[in-house]
Parts: C-alpha cells; sequence; structure tokens
C-alpha cells in the first residue's frame, strides 16, 4: 500500500482569488500531488488548502506553498475573524494510508527544518510533532497571535523550533505538525449575538466552562485547592468551540473543531449545539463544513437521521448522503457538492470507471460492439449486482409496509448488507474490463532482448493471475448474496417473493458465468498450485449456488401457489 498523507495549510488571504490560485498552483506543479479543496472564507480572511499524496511530493509541495505566500501575503495589513499569527498560519499533516503518526510527525520535522533553514519564518512544531508538551496544543502556541510575535520571540521559552527567533512582520509565523483528521465545522443559529453564541459554545464544548459559585455567569469563580479554577465540562469530548459572527452571512456561528470523530462524531456535535441552543431560546438553521470530511461521516450522520426517522439505513449511498446534507443543512449557506467535499469521491474521480458511468442503453450497445470488452465476466458482476439489488428493494419495502412498522430495523438491516453487496459487484464491472486489459497491455510490451521477454512474460503472467482473481471474486460475492435473497423470499413482503426469486435466478447466473472466466484465464496461468486451488474452490461455489437457487426457487413457487 502506497504511503498518502494530507496535508491541510490554512492561509491569512481569503478574499483577493488570485493570491490564492498563485499559491494552489506551486501545490499542483509537484508531481505526485492531487489538489484535493480550496475552500476561502471572506469574514475569516483565510483560505483552507487541502492535498494529498506521498509524504516526500506533500511536503515539498507544502514548503512551496509556504514560500509564495510568505512573497504574496502581507500580515501586517490583515484582519479577520479567525485567530492567526502568519501568513501560513498552520501546515498540519494527517496520516491517510499506509503510514503511522510517528512517521507523519518524522515527516513534519522535515519540512520544518527545510522551510526554517531557507524561508527566514520562525516555525513552532504542534499536536504529535510537538517538541514539548506545552506546545501540542495549537491554541497556546498561537496565543498572542500575530500582534503578540514580537515580545513572544523575544522569551526563552518561546524559541521557535526552526527558524529563526526573528519577528518577520510580513510573514508572522507558522505551526507545522502531525494530527489526526479534523474537522472544522460550523452550525448557524438564529441569532446575531456572539455571547449567546458563546454560551452554547461553553455547553458544547470539552473544556466547557469556568465553574461560578451560585450563578452561573455573574458568580464567584470557584478554584480548586491548588487556586485553579474549576471547570465545568462540556457535552462533547474532543471537540473545540468558539462563537462568533460572520458578517458576511449576517448570523452568529459555533465554530468547532472535531478533533476526534470516533469521540464525538459529527451528528452528534451538530444534535448537541440543537439541544442547547433550544434550551437557551434559539435555533439551528444549518451548518457548513470547512474543507473535506471522510465519507464515513456523512454516512454515518445520514444513516443516524435515518434511524431517527424510522427509516431504513439500507439505501443508497447517494440517498444516505443527501439525507444528510438536509438533516444539517449543510447547503443553507453555499451549495453543498459531495463529489468536492467528500475525500474519497474525490480520489475515486482519479480511477476511470466507463462502465458504470453508461446508461443502460450505451452499456448494452456497448456490450454488442465488435470490441473484446465488456465480456462475459463484466457481464456476469452485473447480473449479480441486479440479482443482490433486487432482495434489497424486497428489504426496502418490507421496512416501509405499513403493518410491518415495528420491524422497519430489521428489515434495514438487511438492505444495509445488501447495499454493501450491490456496490461491491459494481465496482468488479469495470474491474473486470481492466483486467482484460491489463493482459492486453503486458502482451504488446516488446520481446526483442532476452530481459525484455522476461519482463514481458512476468508481465503477463501477473495480468493473467489478476484476470483469474476478478471473476473468483465475483463468485464469492454473489453466492454471499443468496443469504439476504434467500431472506426476503423468506420473510420479506409476500408481494415481492417473485423479486426475491430472479434476484437468485441472477445470482446463480453470475456465479456460473464468472467461473466460466476463472476457468478460461486459468488455462494460461503457469502457477499450478494456485490453478488448482481456485478451480477446487470455484467448483464448491457452483455446486452451493445451484443449491441456494433450487431452495429459493421452490420456496417462490410454493408462496404463489398457496
Amino acid at each position: 500500500m502506497k504511503q498518502l498523507i494530507e496535508c491541510v495549510p490554512n492561509f491569512s488571504e481569503g478574499h483577493d482569488m488570485n493570491i490564492i490560485k498563485q499559491i494552489t498552483n506551486e501545490i499542483e506543479s509537484v508531481e505526485g500531488v492531487k489538489l484535493l479543496d480550496v475552500d476561502p472564507g471572506k469574514a475569516t480572511n483565510r483560505t483552507v488548502v487541502t492535498f494529498v499524496g506521498e509524504p516526500e511530493p506533500v511536503i515539498h509541495a507544502a514548503f512551496l506553498a509556504i514560500k509564495k505566500a510568505a512573497e504574496l501575503i502581507d500580515m501586517s495589513k490583515h484582519s479577520g475573524e479567525h485567530p492567526r499569527m502568519g501568513a501560513t498560519d498552520v501546515c498540519p499533516l494527517i496520516p491517510i494510508a499506509g503510514i503511522t503518526m510517528e512517521e507523519t510527525a518524522k515527516w513534519a520535522h522535515k519540512l520544518g527544518e527545510m522551510a526554517g533553514g531557507e524561508l527566514n519564518i520562525p516555525f513552532y512544531m504542534y499536536e504529535n510533532a510537538a517538541t514539548r508538551p506545552e506546545r501540542r496544543n495549537l491554541a497556546t502556541v498561537r496565543s498572542g497571535e500575530y500582534e503578540g510575535l514580537p515580545e513572544k520571540l523575544k522569551k526563552a521559552d518561546w524559541k521557535p523550533d526552526y527558524g529563526p527567533a526573528r519577528f518577520n512582520s510580513k510573514a508572522g509565523a507558522t505551526a507545522i505538525g502531525a494530527r489526526d483528521f479534523l474537522i472544522a465545522y460550523n452550525v448557524n443559529l438564529n441569532t446575531t449575538s456572539v455571547r449567546r453564541a458563546n454560551s452554547i459554545a461553553f455547553d458544547v464544548r470539552e473544556n466547557g466552562r469556568v465553574k461560578r459559585a451560585g450563578n452561573p455567569i455573574t458568580g464567584k469563580v470557584v478554584n480548586d485547592k491548588n487556586g485553579n479554577p474549576e471547570r465545568v465540562p462540556g457535552a462533547c469530548k474532543s471537540v473545540k468551540a468558539i462563537g462568533w459572527y460572520i458578517e458576511e452571512y449576517g448570523v452568529a456561528q459555533i465554530s468547532m473543531n472535531l478533533t476526534n470523530i470516533i469521540d464525538t462524531p459529527l451528528h452528534v456535535a451538530f444534535e448537541e449545539v440543537n439541544k442547547s441552543a433550544d434550551r437557551r431560546g434559539m435555533r439551528v438553521t444549518g451548518s457548513e463544513l470547512v474543507g473535506l470530511v471522510p465519507l464515513k461521516v456523512m454516512l454515518d450522520a445520514g444513516k443516524y437521521f435515518l434511524k431517527k426517522q424510522q427509516r431504513s439505513t439500507g439505501v443508497a449511498e447517494s440517498e444516505i448522503i443527501k439525507i444528510a446534507v438536509k438533516s444539517l443543512g449543510l447547503d443553507e449557506l453555499t451549495p453543498f457538492d459531495p463529489r468536492q467535499k467528500i475525500i474519497e469521491y474525490q480520489l475515486r474521480a482519479e480511477k476511470p470507471t466507463p462502465l458504470l458511468n453508461m446508461d443502460l442503453r450505451a452499456f448494452a450497445n456497448e456490450t454488442a460492439s465488435e470490441s473484446p470488452a465488456p465480456g462475459g465476466g463484466s457481464i456476469s458482476a452485473y447480473v449479480g449486482a441486479l440479482g443482490i439489488s433486487l432482495a434489497t428493494m424486497v428489504a426496502n419495502l418490507s421496512s416501509h409496509r405499513r403493518v410491518w412498522d415495528a420491524r422497519w430495523e430489521e428489515f434495514g438491516d438487511w438492505a444495509e448488507k445488501g447495499q454493501k453487496l450491490k456496490d461491491d459487484l459494481l465496482a468488479l464491472v469495470d474491474e473486470d474490463t481492466n483486467s482484460f486489459n491489463e493482459i492486453i497491455n503486458a502482451i504488446r510490451l516488446p520481446k526483442g532482448t532476452d530481459a525484455e521477454k522476461a519482463t514481458r512474460k512476468e508481465a503477463i503472467q501477473s495480468a493473467t493471475k489478476y484476470a483469474i482473481e476478478v471473476p473468483f471474486k465475483v463468485m464469492q460475492v454473489s453466492l454471499e448474496s443468496f443469504d439476504t435473497i434467500k431472506a426476503m423470499a423468506e420473510i420479506g413482503n409476500p408481494n415481492s417473493v417473485t423479486d426475491a426469486g430472479v434476484g437468485a435466478l441472477c445470482a446463480r447466473a453470475a456465479v456460473h458465468g464468472a467461473y466460466m472466466n476463472v476457468k478460461i484465464n486459468a488455462g494460461d496461468l503457469e502457477d499450478k498450485k494456485f490453478v488448482a486451488q481456485v478451480l477446487k474452490d470455484g467448483e464448491k461455489m457452483i455446486k452451493a449456488a445451484d443449491k441456494a437457487e433450487k431452495a429459493i426457487t421452490k420456496l417462490v413457487h410454493d408462496k404463489i401457489a398457496s
């Protein structure tokens, strides 16, 4: 697996898109880096940029961006609602795949060392890259903001980790860190009062508020035995929050950083703000995400609100996302495009899926053309997807059946399983065609020298094994779908029992069709041990599919007859 890290630098410019474009051009100039999102805010006068790639190109792109921001942004003239101390205010690195937090922190230090040695800017390391405990918290590192830097840099305790301990009036200072995935999230209120917004922020954030005797606002601060103020913790662990007024929108917001989305998922933070606002006579009108968000966060939110409505969670992914967007009001202030705001969707765009993007007629026409692909493997995967889709439909219809209101969750669970199997099989539609193309590409490799012949042979064998593994996976997933299909034939909406029956026929066809592709490709593979095992397992799956389809078909006909 490739090592992937995400970088989310925040630049102190939210008005001049020409400046932002020059900075992002530097990022995009680095090969191996994918720019995912550029999110400017006028009121905060700040732009959050997100890009991803392998560690080395990412830190090179970050260095170029920090350098360009220092050239173009003058902090002595900057003002905005958000705390800030530099032209590049913060530059966190986040582990995404195949890399540990410790390794990510080392890359953060490489970036700090490189930038500190060349750019004449003070750099502080924070979170998991911090050089001392008191610098872990970004708010502590940024205390005093830009205006406090001249005095701060004179103190021995605030000597930068990298770069000179001298005030750079134009570029300010930058915090570089390694941290877990953080969601920057703002919830909109029907008030213009910052004081009232802050009261909600104190209710929600982990750090809560200072404890007071008697009146919670005017009462005397309660201190502990060491003389430090005691605090009343807020409702949400791993959440930082403040209230502010956004002139651009004319409303107050609760601005939150969710630093651990396992401790507090997005929808939980939203609901807690809702509860606090309601208690205080205010109302939440919507919310906004700053930067990108993992797909799971949106799916968890959508499923939460579907369950709250006592509706099946086994609907299409796009429907779950739509429910999340509408329930959270993410489109209140600006349009919310899941393709641009969800990390996995951005990365998915890198991998073309030409067959899945076709309509039904175009797919049939392409299959019927003189081109050898898509062939039987892709069609088997698609037929399998249709089979489990029918069973999933029965589950969702059963979940919504008026006389079965109490069983919505039971059928929703079956539908959710079906959706997962459907999505796996749909992905294999294009994957099978890709495997065929891999063989063609390997065959076309040069074969002049002995070395070229050896390379070509190895490539053909590798591509052939891949062309066996893909339809074998189709067999496995299609066979797995029989559990859901059978359940829906047995306990699902009786008016849809024939849909489950057709689903069983499709699943059996998918297993048989995919096995034909396994067998024909296996004849060209020299790894006979692998071939023997695959064929043995394949025969078992054929028998299991025949048995399952026969039982379901009998059940369906018996129900029709009765």
